[in-house]
């Protein structure tokens, strides 16, 4: 199972929010190099980065901030946060991201997001499901659709999309434990497609679990981890 160690952008600096709320921001590192280093120093192969502005606005933002990331080599990074149009989409993949992550949009046009895997290949492109109690979040989770997130789910999978990251956004930054039975959910509802998992890991424990599921479910391929690094609640180098 894949570990994502995740870097949440807003304004050039690495933070995290709660839940996603912005008013919910805790900065951990001026310039967000230096955890993508550390992450790198300490085996990660692969980085999930979002721009939280760009999630916000709609507008993809922190290019310079990526490109710094990026700059770092050695590791493949996953990119999401207000990838809206399909210029934003060349521009984030041609930049250096080796896959970009869709959101919004793909739960408001879903066959926009088939396009894009027809021009693009289905490995550069990962669909987001950011669910509130069981339904779609868009518009950096600001807005709470009537779109089931495993209804979208199997939409999408018939459209050609084969890899999606489901995000609990109770469990969040949260500190309190991955919603186990909201992703065993998902990974059933896409047997056919590939599931990262993310929210709510705190702990190695939670790992654990989280890889057992994966025994169960071998289409779970990883996780997203992010404010459980910062605190120091889970040591990459200790679980990779």
């Amino acid at each position: 199972m894949i570990i994502f160690p995740a870097i949440d952008l807003r304004n050039g600096r690495c933070v995290r929010l709660l839940r996603g709320e912005a008013s919910e921001e805790t900065v951990y590192h001026d310039d967000p190099a230096v955890p993508a280093q550390k992450w790198k120093d300490e085996g990660a192969k692969w980085l999930h980065v979002v721009d939280l502005d760009g999630a916000f606005s709609g507008e993809s933002s922190n290019l310079e901030a990526i490109a710094k990331i990026l700059s770092i080599g050695g590791m493949q990074v996953q990119l999401g946060g207000g990838l809206r149009t399909e210029d934003s989409i060349k521009t984030a993949l041609d930049l250096g991201v080796s896959r970009v992550i869709v959101g919004t949009r793909a739960c408001n046009e879903p066959q926009w997001t088939a396009d894009l895997v027809s021009k693009f290949g289905p490995e550069c492109i990962v669909v987001g499901i950011d669910a509130r109690d069981g339904m779609v979040a868009t518009k950096g989770w600001v807005e709470t659709t009537e779109v089931s997130a495993i209804d979208l789910a199997h939409r999408l999978m018939q459209l050609g999309i084969s890899r999606i990251i489901h995000t609990d956004i109770a469990t969040d930054g949260a500190m309190k434990g991955p919603n186990l039975t909201a992703q065993m959910s998902m990974a059933q509802a896409i047997a056919e497609g590939k599931l990262i998992a993310s929210g709510g890991v705190t702990k190695p424990e939670d790992l654990k679990e989280l890889s057992e599921l994966a025994e169960r479910f071998p289409n779970i391929e990883g996780v997203i981890v992010g404010k459980a690094l910062y605190e120091n609640t889970i040591s990459l180098q200790e679980v990779l």
